[in-house]
């Protein structure tokens, strides 16, 4: 014999049934079906009143709530998360505030966006020890103390171009500084991007860069070109430890974000994929709250340097117990009668030489030891091997 199956909604119902036959008395019925007179009254008044759906088991939600979100505030939520589809109720709560207005909670902007379906759940990545920035970095206290350059991985756009961004942050504020589309990472244009920034902005005191071209090289100090005309300008290079990005963490993060928003898909041309990236930092740095800043912009923070791009590039001065030579076009100088080979890095500048005992000389570009000329070496300098990240505690190695 099959298993019968019963439903409240069907034992409702033939309760109805045979409330409506009246072939007994409602009590017969209410022993028969197990239930209270009242019970039995309210179902066949509900079937009367609205057919047999009116059987099935009602909300118990009320039907008005004035506690609830009213209605422009959702139509505002909603918008708002449209136009900026990575910012979360943190952001949006911000944002809020900043236009004066008495917003809702977070909690509540986090549901609506959850109801509204507009929500992104993250992607959960293992968590990992916590690793610490080597105290050998400087500390930002200030805008345009230090400044964080990077190049974000290239890409192809639409129509096949190479795209190499290349982006520079204020590390104190958070404000972005450029975001220039490339087509390569030779020396000649990024130099023209840094003259004109320059002129914009003013110069930091600090570049923070990592050790990969064309920023850094394997030469001496791990120079390159572009690090020495820094150093010429009067700027600091600081290297972060090799394989390490963590070491320059924010800037990453910045990247990040900037992918997520201008790079899914990417734009046709390279231009198209520049005007996407202007566009993009200007809503970055003056309407999208940043939670390092009190979920304030950037625009707030930041400031323009005093230290004016020159005109001229200045000269390096050394002591008067310095013998000063030019690097020429091929790495060269002359010294002591002979060519000696000191690297591509410094070509075009000064460096200065000192005795440091007989047949040994030490060779500085500014302020920084970049190797020892012996005269009993018939080529090349000794260039000084600077080991960044925990290493920097030790001297260099020649």
């Amino acid at each position: 014999m099959p298993w019968k199956i019963a439903s409240p909604v069907g034992e409702r119902w033939r309760l109805v049934k045979a409330l409506l036959r009246n072939e007994q008395s409602v009590n017969q019925w209410c022993r028969v079906f197990g239930v209270s007179r009242k019970t039995a009254y309210k179902w066949k008044a509900r079937f009367m009143a609205h057919g047999r759906q009116a059987l099935n088991n009602r909300s118990r939600r009320p039907r008005q709530n004035p506690r609830r979100l009213k209605a422009h505030w959702v139509r505002r939520i909603r918008s708002l998360r449209q136009k900026h589809p990575s910012w979360g109720p943190k952001k949006i709560s911000a944002y809020f505030q900043q236009q004066g207005w008495q917003g809702p909670c977070e909690r509540t902007i986090g549901r609506w966006l959850r109801r509204l379906k507009l929500n992104r759940p993250a992607r959960r990545r293992p968590r990992k020890a916590c690793v610490r920035i080597h105290p050998k970095l400087t500390l930002a206290k200030r805008p345009n103390h230090v400044w964080t350059v990077d190049f974000k991985g290239w890409f192809r756009t639409g129509n096949g171009e190479r795209c190499e961004p290349l982006t520079v942050r204020d590390l104190f504020s958070r404000y972005g500084l450029l975001v220039r589309a490339l087509p390569t990472q030779h020396m000649v244009p990024i130099k023209a991007v840094f003259t004109g920034l320059f002129r914009e902005q003013g110069m930091p005191e600090v570049i923070r860069i990592d050790n990969g071209s064309p920023f850094a090289s394997q030469g001496p100090a791990g120079l390159s070109q572009l690090s020495a005309w820094w150093m010429r300008l009067g700027i600091r290079v600081e290297f972060t430890r090799p394989a390490c990005p963590q070491d320059n963490g924010a800037h990453e993060q910045f990247h990040r974000v900037m992918k997520k928003e201008t790079a899914g898909p990417t734009a046709r041309t390279r231009r198209g994929q520049q005007h996407r990236y202007t566009t993009w930092l200007w809503s970055y740095n003056h309407l999208r709250p940043h939670e390092a800043l009190e979920q304030t912009a950037p625009a707030k923070w930041y400031r323009k340097s005093q230290r004016a791009y020159p005109s001229r590039l200045p000269e390096i001065r050394y002591p008067k117990n310095y013998q000063v030579r030019r690097v020429r076009s091929n790495g060269e100088i002359r010294w002591a009668g002979r060519k000696r080979f000191i690297g591509e890095a410094f070509i075009g500048h000064h460096v200065g030489l000192r005795q440091l005992r007989p047949g040994i000389y030490v060779i500085k570009f500014a302020d920084l030891l970049i190797g020892h000329l012996h005269e009993t070496d018939a080529g090349a300098m000794r260039p000084t091997l600077y080991r960044h990240g925990r290493q920097n505690r030790q001297k260099p190695k020649v």
